[in-house]
């Protein structure tokens, strides 16, 4: 997370695709909190809900036993969730391009353009196991 931001609400969760409910009620509260434009809406529980799905799934290997760790950093015009999982990482520089031919019709592998597109910036720190999704007010 940048500096500027204030941390509001942090949660842990298990590696579990059953905790997302605890995200979804994360992303309902801050959005309702902070005055989220409803047109916001949206874009950060898809890009968000993206993030933690990749990192219970890529990063901890469905091990309910370890966490991850979801953390919501405010500023007076925008706001950010910083995600980490306890994974050994992975090249977020050398991703395969989603929309190219080979890859379009492929199920996986659209989860971080997706959060590009939804959000004003992606900022990927420790080796990919942290991942901070910025957004505007």
């Amino acid at each position: 997370m940048k500096d500027g931001y204030v941390v509001v609400e942090k949660i842990s969760i298990p590696s579990d695709f059953g905790s997302i409910n605890k995200v979804e009620s994360l992303i309902d509260s801050i959005c309702s909190k902070l005055s989220i434009k409803e047109d916001y809406y949206g874009n950060v529980l898809i890009a968000v809900t993206e993030a933690v799905n990749n990192a219970i799934q890529h990063g901890n290997n469905q091990d309910a036993s370890v966490d991850v760790e979801i953390a919501v950093g405010d500023k007076e015009t925008d706001f950010c969730f910083s995600i980490q999982d306890q994974g050994k990482g992975f090249d977020f520089d050398n991703l395969p391009d989603p929309t190219a031919p080979d890859n379009i019709e492929k199920e996986h592998g659209r989860g971080i353009f997706l959060m590009r597109s939804l959000a004003e910036e992606v900022e990927f720190q420790d080796n990919g196991r942290n991942v901070t999704i910025y957004f505007s007010k």
